[in-house]
């Protein structure tokens, strides 16, 4: 994946939570935004990415209520391709959460790219380690 850049991608919480705040892979993670909203990369979402997001935020406790607001607005502005729950995308999320062993909500965003046939990028070890055998999902750090 590294050297390319796709025309849409699932980008999850993982990632999107390293715009707001600077940690390990931050870099890629606002190389990834910057393409987005450049409109080089269109960034596909499950419809709960949102709220997902401003919850890593909350348990940060780097952030204060009008900060989170703030970032809400943010969030909203930057127009994801956010994809509604419905039957496709909800039962491919629960058969490959069931079949890898993670949550629900990291099933959702790979369900996503997976039904959509996009690339899923995200910065959670644990989700990269767990479905090793998908080859759609990458660690933010290949994305250039």
């Amino acid at each position: 994946m590294a050297g390319t850049r796709p025309a849409a991608l699932v980008a999850d919480a993982s990632v999107i939570v390293k715009w707001f705040v600077n940690e390990p892979f931050t870099e890629q993670s606002l190389r990834l935004r910057k393409a987005h909203v450049g409109l080089a990369t269109r960034v596909v979402v499950p419809s709960l990415a949102k709220y997902e997001v401003l919850n890593a935020l909350k348990y940060s406790g780097e952030f204060g209520v009008e900060e989170i607001t703030r970032i809400s607005r943010d969030l909203d502005n930057y127009q994801f391709i956010e994809v509604p729950f419905e039957r496709r995308y909800s039962e491919a999320t629960v058969n490959i959460a069931t079949k890898y062993g993670i949550t629900v909500y990291d099933s959702s965003y790979i369900a996503v790219g997976q039904e959509r046939a996009l690339p899923v990028f995200t910065a959670d070890k644990k989700v990269l380690d767990k479905t090793r055998g998908l080859g759609f999902i990458h660690h933010i750090r290949e994305y250039t």
